[in-house]
Protein backbone atom coordinates (compact mmCIF):
# COMPACT_ATOMS: atom_id res chain seq x y z
CA UNK A 1 0.00 0.00 0.00
CA UNK A 2 1.55 3.36 -0.98
CA UNK A 3 2.24 6.03 1.27
CA UNK A 4 1.01 9.46 0.57
CA UNK A 5 2.94 12.30 2.05
CA UNK A 6 2.18 15.83 1.34
CA UNK A 7 3.31 19.53 2.09
CA UNK A 8 0.19 20.77 3.56
CA UNK A 9 0.97 19.27 7.26
CA UNK A 10 3.30 17.86 9.32
CA UNK A 11 4.69 14.31 8.22
CA UNK A 12 4.49 12.70 11.10
CA UNK A 13 0.90 13.49 11.87
CA UNK A 14 0.03 12.73 8.10
CA UNK A 15 1.68 8.98 9.70
CA UNK A 16 0.30 8.87 13.11
CA UNK A 17 -3.50 8.77 10.78
CA UNK A 18 -2.12 6.32 7.84
CA UNK A 19 -0.93 3.84 10.22
CA UNK A 20 -4.20 4.41 12.56
CA UNK A 21 -6.09 3.57 9.38
CA UNK A 22 -3.95 0.92 8.59
CA UNK A 23 -4.77 -0.70 11.88
CA UNK A 24 -8.70 0.28 12.21
CA UNK A 25 -9.28 -1.24 8.63
CA UNK A 26 -7.69 -4.14 9.35
CA UNK A 27 -4.70 -3.90 7.02
CA UNK A 28 -2.11 -4.19 10.32
CA UNK A 29 -4.33 -6.81 11.86
CA UNK A 30 -4.20 -7.13 15.79
CA UNK A 31 -1.12 -8.55 17.39
CA UNK A 32 0.48 -8.68 14.54
CA UNK A 33 4.40 -7.49 14.41
CA UNK A 34 5.16 -4.13 12.98
CA UNK A 35 8.58 -3.65 10.29
CA UNK A 36 11.30 -2.40 12.04
CA UNK A 37 10.97 1.47 12.41
CA UNK A 38 13.65 1.86 9.58
CA UNK A 39 12.14 -0.19 6.96
CA UNK A 40 8.50 1.66 7.80
CA UNK A 41 10.21 4.79 7.51
CA UNK A 42 12.02 3.55 3.92
CA UNK A 43 8.29 2.60 3.12
CA UNK A 44 7.09 6.01 3.58
CA UNK A 45 10.23 7.49 2.24
CA UNK A 46 10.62 9.11 5.50
CA UNK A 47 13.07 9.63 8.05
CA UNK A 48 13.21 7.32 10.51
CA UNK A 49 13.04 9.63 13.53
CA UNK A 50 9.73 11.30 12.42
CA UNK A 51 8.65 7.37 11.90
CA UNK A 52 9.51 6.99 15.61
CA UNK A 53 7.53 10.31 16.56
CA UNK A 54 4.60 9.07 14.83
CA UNK A 55 4.81 5.66 16.62
CA UNK A 56 5.36 7.13 19.72
CA UNK A 57 1.65 8.94 19.28
CA UNK A 58 0.09 5.70 18.76
CA UNK A 59 1.56 3.93 21.46
CA UNK A 60 0.12 6.80 23.81
CA UNK A 61 -3.51 5.98 21.79
CA UNK A 62 -2.50 2.18 22.75
CA UNK A 63 -2.88 1.08 19.12
CA UNK A 64 0.55 -0.23 19.58
CA UNK A 65 3.29 -1.54 22.13
CA UNK A 66 6.35 -1.72 22.03
CA UNK A 67 8.52 -4.66 23.32
CA UNK A 68 12.34 -3.91 23.60
CA UNK A 69 14.27 -5.55 21.79
CA UNK A 70 11.32 -7.20 20.05
CA UNK A 71 9.49 -4.50 18.14
CA UNK A 72 6.36 -2.81 17.86
CA UNK A 73 3.19 -4.65 17.90
CA UNK A 74 -0.43 -4.03 17.18
CA UNK A 75 -2.85 -4.44 20.19
CA UNK A 76 -5.00 -6.79 20.76
CA UNK A 77 -7.64 -5.29 22.34
CA UNK A 78 -10.46 -5.07 19.75
CA UNK A 79 -12.83 -2.92 21.68
CA UNK A 80 -10.71 -0.03 21.63
CA UNK A 81 -10.08 -0.58 17.93
CA UNK A 82 -14.16 -0.98 16.96
CA UNK A 83 -14.44 2.44 19.45
CA UNK A 84 -11.59 3.98 17.56
CA UNK A 85 -12.73 3.49 14.11
CA UNK A 86 -16.64 3.92 14.92
CA UNK A 87 -15.38 7.35 16.83
CA UNK A 88 -13.74 7.92 13.31
CA UNK A 89 -16.42 6.82 11.05
CA UNK A 90 -18.87 9.89 13.41
CA UNK A 91 -16.43 12.37 13.28
CA UNK A 92 -16.51 11.84 9.31
CA UNK A 93 -19.93 11.55 9.04
CA UNK A 94 -20.21 14.65 10.62
CA UNK A 95 -18.00 16.94 8.79
CA UNK A 96 -19.46 15.73 5.63
CA UNK A 97 -23.10 16.32 7.02
CA UNK A 98 -22.08 20.07 7.67
CA UNK A 99 -20.43 20.24 4.02
CA UNK A 100 -23.67 19.37 2.59
CA UNK A 101 -25.81 21.71 4.68
CA UNK A 102 -23.73 24.70 3.62
CA UNK A 103 -24.16 23.45 -0.15
CA UNK A 104 -28.26 23.35 0.82
CA UNK A 105 -28.65 19.69 0.34
CA UNK A 106 -31.08 18.02 2.26
CA UNK A 107 -31.10 14.99 4.45
CA UNK A 108 -33.44 13.43 2.35
CA UNK A 109 -31.59 14.26 -0.63
CA UNK A 110 -28.21 13.48 1.11
CA UNK A 111 -29.60 10.01 1.67
CA UNK A 112 -30.06 9.58 -1.81
CA UNK A 113 -26.62 10.59 -3.24
CA UNK A 114 -25.26 8.46 -0.76
CA UNK A 115 -27.63 5.04 -1.52
CA UNK A 116 -26.54 5.99 -5.46
CA UNK A 117 -23.07 5.46 -3.86
CA UNK A 118 -21.30 1.87 -4.16
CA UNK A 119 -19.68 0.96 -1.07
Amino acid sequence: MAWEIKNDRPVYIQLVEELELRILNGTYTTGTKLLSVRDLAGEAQVNPNTMQKALGELEKKGLISSRRTSGNYITEDEGLINDLRTELAESEVEAFCEKVKKLGITKEETIELINKEDF
